[in-house]
């Protein structure tokens, strides 16, 4: 340590009164640090981390390149071609291309991530989570290569990786494990029998892995086929091992995973739980911590039992031990996730901790900061994650631009976890997640009010996403009740999906006023830039000599087209008439913040709203949540039709995996007929009547663009015979 290290490290001593004596700081090679804790300095033997690279991208590179800057440690990240102007890119300090832009060929491509450690000198790896996180091969090459690989011995990843292995490894010590079968027979048969044997319903789950990837719910033996099959194609894109484990399927249970950490000198503890139950396609939607209605008693044992699983296997770094528990809080091991988890900010909210320092700092060698009875417990926090999808359409991912982005602000009890801007683009490449809100509170109902609070503050025009989903989510009596399960989304899917209702006319007259107050802001823009105020082109005021002069609007409300009366009174204020009521309408148009917003009196009630009028489209973001009102587009511009009539379109841009189909076939509604691989995830298309099919327009293994047409059908005569 430098001179001037020593005079630095003096003076923290001294401005935190702790006048003990200071150990010789230019002993080498030993590191001293000050543990919190036990309110003392350390010395430590382990290898200093001045560098470090992220191997991951977007909000993932973010949230560890913060730590990394808070602790002086230079950051390094790597990039897709598809992500070459990303945040986590500008974010860095040196940023290196790793390859083009499937996965497999760049973040997933091992040798060129160690290349790239080599050629800029980064001591270590942090792989941050998905991708190569929980490889045991990629952690073994960074032993091989000399470069610290942030997470745990590779031994511990192979072990609780193989889910096989893991439940024979937790039974061993002691943890609570599910029937199933875990062998090694891999065939077909063997795997129905033992799906008969254990009794429907059973899961179906990929050996290696998690985040939902190669996991079906198979409720009968005639459809165990099927499932069998899309599991396996979807866990060898992801893990590149189709094999397979049977367990028994419990129904409502809920999703307890318990945070752990462990270090080099032996030493394990427990961060308490979160609940992750309310989940859709087995991935998870909304997180909690601590999980709601557990007793401490409960939760003391929970927390013991990961910390028996992490020991078992020698455990160093986060890690997450996941368990099942029924309605009776009885909970069974479910797998261990060997890396830093999408949720841990509700973890850190709840403790007071960072685990990505905590990751680096015992990556270097050093201890646990804290020792268990030091970890406290202290209010409730929520994680929401905000993803460009349609929850109306099955939750089917989506891509595009972020036309319009804006956040709630930042601050001790709001985080931001993205890695997104304004202007970027969602790919069809990677995972669909635009950002995770993170909340606390002093308490759980404080803390949900936080959440719908900060939820309705964030805008985004451009995709679909699942915002305001997750406000009705959230909102919903059960959900605050802390009644949650794993099919909660689908035991409450009408109140969830409501049918949806005619906009409140309050609304489509805020709408019609932005649009108005627009076409003035507009035209009196003209006019400046012109010079000429007489044009014609220059004038939308509406005002006539002697009277008021009345124009015909026209919105459109969902499918259904509202027609509109606007009069223009002398005193600047609007009588809009829907059907046979009419609203006195005044207001304007405020900028703040870059951002446009319409202050608005409907018969006396005033109301503020963000507006953001987007290609035939007026968006409304106001504390009642959002309003989306679309202007009807012409009829010549709207003659042409979507798709191919009577056939099947692809529902995103996506690759074509496999066909189940021929052209001459025969299909009723409902049969498989494509499977697409589509931002990270398996999607099977259906017939949407029955048919014969006419023309096939993909092979196996090409491309298709969101609404090209897949498949055509050529409709059968009943009368005809074949």
């Amino acid at each position: 340590m430098s001179a001037a290290s020593a005079v630095a490290v003096l003076l923290v001593a001294v401005e935190r009164n702790r006048w003990q004596r200071l150990p010789n700081l230019l002993l080498a090679p030993r590191r001293w640090t000050w543990n919190r804790g036990t309110r003392r300095y350390s010395a430590t033997t382990g290898r200093s981390i001045t560098k470090v690279l992220i191997a991951n991208r977007g909000e993932i590179a973010c949230r560890v390149m913060r730590t990394a800057k808070n602790m002086g440690v230079q950051s390094v990240a790597v990039y897709s071609d598809a992500d070459r102007n990303a945040m986590h890119v500008h974010m860095a300090d040196e940023a290196y291309c790793i390859g083009p832009a499937p996965s497999q060929q760049s973040y997933l491509a091992m040798e060129n991530i160690i290349h790239v450690a080599k050629i800029s000198a980064a001591q270590a790896i942090h792989p941050g989570y998905g991708f190569l996180s929980e490889n045991t091969e990629f952690a073994e090459l960074c032993k091989q290569e000399g470069i610290i690989f942030i997470g745990p011995p590779s031994s511990a990843i192979r072990d609780m990786g193989i889910k096989s292995t893991s439940k024979s490894i937790m039974a061993a010590a002691g943890v609570p494990v599910i029937e199933g079968y875990h062998g090694e027979d891999q065939s077909d048969q063997c795997l129905k029998e033992h799906a008969g044997r254990i009794g429907y319903p059973v899961m179906v789950k990929a050996v290696r892995g998690g985040g939902g990837k190669g996991m079906r719910i198979v409720r009968s033996e005639s459809e165990f086929q099927e499932q069998l099959e899309s599991a396996r194609r979807e866990a060898t894109k992801s893990f590149n091992d189709d094999a397979m484990l049977i367990e028994k399927f419990v129904d409502t249970p809920r999703h307890v995973e318990v945070q752990v950490f462990g270090d080099h000198h032996g030493n394990a503890v427990y961060l308490f739980e979160r609940d992750c139950s309310v989940q859709r396609r087995h991935q998870k939607i909304i997180e909690e911590a601590p999980g709601p209605g557990i007793e401490p008693e409960v939760r003391r044992k929970l927390g013991e039992a990961a910390v028996r699983a992490a020991k078992a296997v020698n455990y160093v770094g986060a890690g997450t031990v996941e368990f099942i528990m029924d309605s009776k809080h009885n909970f069974y091991f479910m797998e261990m996730n060997t890396r830093l988890q999408v949720e841990h900010p509700v973890t850190e909210m709840i403790t007071g901790t960072d685990l990505v320092e905590w990751q680096l700092r015992v990556a270097a060698g050093e201890k646990i900061p804290l020792r268990q009875e030091e970890i406290t417990l202290r209010g409730h926090a929520f994680e929401a994650r905000i993803y460009a999808e349609d929850p109306s359409n099955n939750f089917m991912p989506g891509a595009g631009p972020l036309v319009h982005l804006s956040t709630p602000p930042a601050d001790l009890s709001t985080r931001i976890e993205t890695g997104v801007r304004q202007g970027d683009e969602v790919s069809v490449h990677y995972d669909p997640m635009i950002a995770k809100l993170v909340v606390w509170a002093a308490d759980r109902q404080a803390a949900l009010t936080r959440l719908r609070y900060c939820l309705r503050q964030y805008n985004i025009v451009g995709l679909h996403t699942n915002i305001d989903f997750l406000l009705s989510l959230s909102g919903h009596p059960e959900f605050e009740a802390g009644n949650v399960h794993t099919d909660f989304i689908s035991q409450h899917h009408g109140a969830l999906f409501p049918t949806r209702k005619a906009t409140a006319k309050e609304f489509l007259c805020q709408a019609a006023l932005g649009l108005i107050l627009q076409e003035k802001a507009m035209t009196e823009a003209f006019r400046l830039q012109t010079q000429d105020p007489w044009s014609p082109f220059a004038s939308s005021s509406g005002r006539r000599l002697n009277v008021c002069y009345t124009r015909h609007v026209t919105l459109k409300d969902g499918k259904t087209n509202v027609a509109m009366a606007v009069t223009y009174n002398h005193d600047g204020s609007y009588s809009m008439q829907i059907d046979d009521k009419t609203f006195r309408v005044l207001g304007d148009l405020q900028s703040e913040g870059g951002c446009t917003y319409l202050n608005c009196c409907v018969d006396g009630a005033a109301k503020k709203a963000k507006l953001i009028i987007l290609e035939n489209t007026i968006h409304l973001f106001s504390t009642e949540g959002s309003v989306q009102i679309d202007i009807p587009t012409p009829k010549y511009l709207a003659s042409r039709s979507e798709g191919t009539q009577g056939g099947t379109t692809a529902p995103m841009t996506g690759t074509i995996e496999k066909v189940l189909v021929k052209a001459g076939d025969r299909v009723r509604a409902g049969d498989s007929l494509m499977v697409m691989i589509a931002m990270k995830m398996e999607h099977t298309i259906k017939a949407p009547k029955d048919g014969r099919i006419k023309k096939i327009f993909y092979r196996e293994g090409s491309q298709a663009n969101r609404h090209a047409p897949l498949i055509e059908f050529e409709e059968e005569n009943p009368e005809k015979g074949d």
